[in-house]
C-alpha cells in the first residue's frame, strides 16, 4: 500500500483470499458496470429492484453454506442490526456472548425485551443465562434467541458453536451466528465456522458479510425457507431500501465462483497465517487464544507506547498494522492485530517477524515511553 508517498507492507486489510484485485473480479466488476450502470436496479427488492442475478446469488450462497435459502442484505453492519430487530419483540429474550461485535451490540439496543450476556465462550455461563431466559419467556410467551460469532475478530477465537448447540437438549432457543470472518476461510470448503465445527444443521440462522473474504459490499442471511421468507417480507431496512447495485451483484457471483473453485487461495491464506503465528510464538510473543487466521499480538504498555510503537513500525520498518488499546482491551495492554491474506508472502512474514522482535525490545527498554522515539 502506498501511504503518504511510501510503500508499506499492510496487515490490516480483510482481503483474506486476495480477491480485491483479482483480475477476473475486476473484469466482472467492470462488465457489470458497463452492462447495467451503477444505478440499476432502481428500487427495493419488493418493488422494482429484483433481478434474476440477485436471486441466483442467493441460491448459490444458500447451497454453499448448507441452508435451504438465503436473503441478500445491503450492508453487513446494518444487516445484523436488522436481523435482530426483525426476529424479536418485547416478549422475547436474547442471550449473547460478552465479546460480540459492535453490530450485534447495537442490534441489542433496539430490542425492547430482556437481554442477558454470558461470559465470552463460557458455556456454563451461557447455561445460567438460558435458565434465566427460560423463566422469563415462560411468563411472557416469547422465545429465546442466542447470538454468538463464528470467529471473533479481535481475539481470533472460534465461537463454541457445537457446545451451544448441545444446550438445545435442555433449552428451547434459536441460534444466530455472525460469521463475518469465518465465511470463505473456515471449514474444508470455506463454507464457514459451522462447517469447520461440523454443526451446520444446528445453526438456525447464519449471517456473513461480503466485506472480508469476498472483498465486496453487502451481506446475506441464510436459514430455512420459512425463516428466510420472513426476513424478505418483514425486514424494514431492506423493504424500504434500494437493492444492491447490479455491478456489485455480478461481481459477487464471480467472487463466489472463485472462492468455491479455487481452494488454493484458502490454502495460501492458511500457509501464511500458520507461518506467521508459528514464528511469532517461537520468538516469545503472546497471541492469546486465537485458533483461526486472525493474529493478535499482545504486548505490555500504555497508550503512549502503543502510538509510538505503531508509528515506528510504519515509518521506519514500512509495516502497517492495526492497533487496539483500552477500553477495547484491558489497561496496560497493547494489541497489534495482524490479518494474513493469500496475497502475503513468506518474505513478508520474515520481514514482519524481524521488525516485531526489534520493536518489542525497544518497548521493554522504555524507548517509546522515554520520548526517545521520533520518526526518521
Amino acid at each position: 500500500m502506498n501511504f503518504r508517498g511510501k510503500e508499506h507492507l499492510v496487515w490490516s486489510l480483510n482481503n483474506y483470499l486476495g480477491l480485491a484485485n483479482h483480475p477476473e473480479v475486476r473484469v466482472a466488476d467492470q462488465q457489470g458496470a458497463a452492462d447495467f450502470g451503477m444505478a440499476y436496479p432502481m428500487g427495493a427488492r419488493m418493488m422494482s429492484g429484483n433481478s434474476k442475478y440477485h436471486e441466483q446469488l442467493e441460491q448459490e450462497l444458500a447451497a454453499f453454506v448448507g441452508k435451504p435459502d438465503a436473503f441478500l442484505l445491503n450492508f453487513g453492519y446494518q444487516g445484523m442490526l436488522s436481523i435482530i430487530d426483525c426476529l424479536v419483540d418485547r416478549n422475547d429474550v436474547i442471550v449473547y456472548d460478552g465479546e460480540s461485535h459492535a453490530c450485534i451490540i447495537d442490534g441489542l439496543r433496539l430490542h425492547l425485551g430482556k437481554r442477558f450476556v454470558y461470559k465470552h465462550n463460557d458455556i456454563e455461563s451461557a447455561r445460567k443465562q438460558l435458565e434465566r431466559a427460560t423463566k422469563l419467556v415462560g411468563q411472557s410467551g416469547g422465545g429465546i434467541l442466542v447470538i454468538t460469532e463464528g470467529v471473533f475478530g479481535m481475539s481470533g477465537a472460534q465461537g463454541k458453536l457445537k457446545e451451544l448447540i448441545e444446550l438445545k437438549k435442555d433449552f428451547n432457543f434459536r441460534l444466530l451466528i455472525d460469521d463475518a470472518h469465518g465465511f470463505g476461510t473456515m471449514g474444508p470448503t470455506g463454507a464457514g465456522t459451522h462447517e469447520e465445527q461440523d454443526c451446520i444443521e444446528g445453526v438456525d440462522i447464519y449471517f456473513a458479510t461480503f466485506a472480508k473474504s469476498m472483498a465486496g459490499i453487502g451481506a446475506f442471511v441464510a436459514s430455512t425457507e420459512e425463516m428466510t421468507n420472513f426476513f424478505r417480507y418483514n425486514m424494514r431496512s431492506q423493504t424500504f431500501a434500494k437493492a444492491l447495485p447490479m455491478p456489485m451483484v455480478i461481481g459477487l457471483l464471480k467472487r463466489l465462483e472463485l472462492l468455491k473453485n479455487n481452494p488454493e487461495l484458502r490454502e495460501k491464506l492458511w500457509h501464511i497465517a500458520t507461518s506467521l503465528q508459528k514464528g511469532l510464538r517461537e520468538r516469545g510473543f503472546d497471541l492469546g487464544i486465537t485458533n483461526t487466521m486472525v493474529t493478535p499480538v499482545f504486548l505490555k504498555g500504555e497508550l503512549v507506547d502503543a502510538t509510538a510503537l505503531t508509528m515506528d513500525l510504519r515509518e521506519n520498518y514500512g509495516i502497517f498494522c492495526s492497533i487496539v488499546v483500552y477500553p477495547v482491551i484491558p489497561k496496560g495492554l497493547i494489541e497489534l492485530r495482524l490479518i494474513p491474506t493469500a496475497m502475503h508472502t513468506i518474505e513478508d512474514v520474515n520481514r514482519t517477524l524481524e521488525a516485531f522482535s526489534e520493536v518489542a525490545e525497544k518497548l521493554k527498554s522504555g524507548y517509546y515511553n522515554d520520548n526517545k522515539f521520533s520518526p526518521e
